[in-house]
């Protein structure tokens, strides 16, 4: 009997292995055509409508002429510069329609790339006329907002179709739009024609554009910052409301300080002129985006007239424009695309956003838009951070590359474990580090600035990108201080391990340190984003409505089954607030009591009990005498 079952069920196997054998997959559809350096045959022409404020809806009209009869791929950017990401809205695409003359042609979107469109086009056709919106948000649940009854934020990669096969850089097109009556706009583009509400820009190519969005907006002004060479420099801010644009002389002085430091640091330019564009708003979403003429910024309501209580805001601007040198004009030779459909490589972020970050920190100080305690607490505030980065301990720096990709930026439940995008600011550390080093080794004839210009200040004026490898920073280096720098930089990016890289603090003349007072920096920072920040006592982070923010692995809070999410309801029994929690943890400090907390999550209440008696931590670097003070040396401003 047994015998006679185990046949039956091999003969079972067998046939069913046949029946798998004869399942073969679908052939995929036919390959979008690869872009090619060949020039376009024709202008395309962009026409956006972005008047419908209200509804947050632009209305677009295109022109693409044809290079023949037959199968046409338009596409829809996908792969973003600046975001290193897939990040394309595709779904606010809405309303297609294509033309031929009067008839209305059949198109189909790609099977595979949901990004691309294919269509039809009859013989003696010399363009496409296509029509369509772009349905942008109406409530941050949706994503970011883009348009408010008082500004928009123009992205000419959110609104417009090109012609697969071209390079993005070799395809001209005319741009325009129509704005509402009364607004103003900051755009890195130069005006061709305004007739009859519509501003129209001289024809740039399509790769350019999509460099050079817009912001714009009812309430608007216009600073002139200086000049890096030849190259005019703009502050171009708009606002939730007019009184917001006041902005004192010394505020704008600083920024005019931040371009003269930036050209003192890279020693060259690479844009006809520069616009940082500037939103004051709590209505339309927040960003921070680099371009090579231009930058968008997007932060607080009263960055200026709440000036004194908002210095962890003010990196922003030094940040992105660094970026016009690193990122955009030197461009990770794996990150650069042919076109916006084309897939990145982020291998070099810990390059391309790291030092960006470094330089961001550096030029924020010499400046003025910090002040050297400023700066001191910002850096300490970052060490802390990834000192406590338990995630390090198995994924290193350089996996953290992907992120964009694999994660991008969606909320992640354990962020001190899972990390998320580390290369910023522990990238920031490692080079603070190397210019530490730098100073060291040549008894401080030499430094990271040195490296900037030889490496960033190459082709003065051009604009053309200009590509690198991991072995061209190392070379680069190795000409500014010979040294192992390649296993410097791959131990650091790719070992695992506890503790934050802080070689470059001690090196510099500090050491971290924990104290029961916060810093100015850290303080002001709290109460701007209303977070009472426990991190490096009971491993926790409150935010608004009283429900933890963020939660350290493996921290008291972790170990108590806290999660983000969680609400503090009482403590010790009594409502919570954050002056009663961090009273509560000085009183402790003296007692053998642990806190006990009454929490909540969703519908469900339990009290939990942490013993911590250490009182309230909060970082801040501490001079150390037996070095010398490089980094007050780093941080100051420069002369010439």
């Amino acid at each position: 009997m047994k015998t006679s079952i185990l046949a039956v069920s091999m003969l079972a196997l067998l046939a069913g292995g046949a029946l798998a054998q004869g399942v073969q997959p679908l052939a995929m559809p036919a390959e979008i055509a690869a872009p090619k350096d060949a020039a376009y045959p024709g202008t395309m022409r962009l026409h956006v409508d972005a008047t419908d404020t209200a509804r947050h809806i632009f209305r677009i009209r295109q022109t693409v002429p044809v290079a023949g009869a037959g199968r046409m791929t338009l596409l829809f950017p996908r792969w973003l510069p600046g975001t290193h990401a897939p990040t394309g809205r595709i779904e606010q695409l809405a309303g297609l329609s294509i033309r031929a003359g009067a008839t209305r042609l059949e198109w189909t979107r790609d099977a595979v790339d949901g990004f691309a469109f294919h269509v039809t086009v009859p013989n003696a056709t010399p363009s496409l006329e296509i029509e369509f919106q772009i349905l942008t948000a109406v409530d941050g649940s949706q994503g970011r907002i883009v348009m408010t009854d008082e500004m928009l934020n123009l992205q000419w990669n959110a609104v417009a179709l090109y012609p697969a096969g071209y390079y993005a850089s070799r395809i001209p097109v005319e741009a325009s739009v129509r704005l509402p009556d009364g607004w103003q706009f900051g755009v890195a583009l130069d005006t061709a024609s305004t007739q009859g509400g519509v501003t129209t820009f001289k024809t740039v190519s399509f790769d350019q554009l999509v460099d050079s969005p817009m912001f714009a907006g009812r309430y608007f002004k216009r600073f002139e910052l200086g000049r890096t060479g030849t190259a005019p420099v703009f502050l171009n801010i708009v606002a939730d409301r007019a009184e917001l644009l006041e902005a004192k002389p010394e505020h704008i002085d600083a920024h005019r300080s931040l371009v003269d430091q930036a050209h003192k640091l890279f020693g060259s330019y690479h844009y006809g002129r520069y616009d940082f564009l500037l939103a004051l708003t709590d209505r339309m979403g927040g960003i921070g985006l680099e371009h090579h003429q231009s930058s968008e910024n997007g932060t607080i309501p009263a960055f200026f007239t709440d000036w004194d209580k908002s210095a962890d805001t003010r990196g922003l601007l030094p940040h992105e424009m660094a970026h016009s040198w690193n990122g955009k004009f030197r461009r990770p030779a794996d990150l650069w695309t042919a076109n916006f459909n084309s897939p990145m490589r982020d291998s070099l972020l810990w390059v391309y956003e790291g030092q960006t970050q470094y330089w961001g920190y550096v030029l924020t100080a010499r400046s003025g838009l910090f002040d050297k305690q400023q700066a001191l607490d910002s850096i300490a505030a970052t060490a802390a951070a990834y000192d406590y980065r338990r995630g390090r301990e198995w994924r290193p720096l350089q996996d953290t590359t992907n992120d964009p990709i694999i994660a991008m930026r969606r909320p992640i439940p354990w962020r001190s474990w899972q990390r998320s995008e580390d290369y910023y600011s522990e990238a920031q550390l490692i080079w603070l580090d190397a210019d530490t080093l730098i100073r060291e080794m040549s008894k401080g004839q030499k430094s990271l600035d040195d490296f900037a210009r030889a490496f960033f200040g190459v082709n003065n004026g051009s604009f053309a990108p200009v590509t690198y490898t991991f072995d061209d920073i190392v070379k680069t280096l190795n000409t500014v201080q010979p040294h192992d720098w390649a296993k410097f930089l791959r131990t650091r990016l790719d070992s695992v391990g506890e503790g934050a890289p802080l070689d470059g603090i001690a090196r510099g003349g500090y050491r971290l340190a924990y104290t029961d007072t916060p810093t100015a920096y850290y303080r002001d920072s709290e109460t701007r984003r209303r977070t009472t920040d426990l991190t490096y006592s009971l491993g926790m982070a409150v935010g608004r409505d009283s429900k933890l923010s963020d939660v350290q692995w493996e921290g008291l809070a972790f170990k108590a089954g806290l999660t983000v999410g969680t609400e503090l309801v009482a403590v010790n029994g009594v409502a919570y607030s954050a002056d009663r929690i961090k009273d509560t943890i000085k009183a402790v400090k003296t007692t053998s009591e642990p806190i006990e907390l009454i929490v909540k999550n969703g519908d469900r209440f339990r009290t939990v009990r942490i013993d911590y008696h250490d009182g309230l931590r909060y970082p801040r670097l501490e001079r150390n005498m037996a070095q010398p003070a490089r980094l007050d040396d780093i941080l100051a401003s420069r002369n010439n």
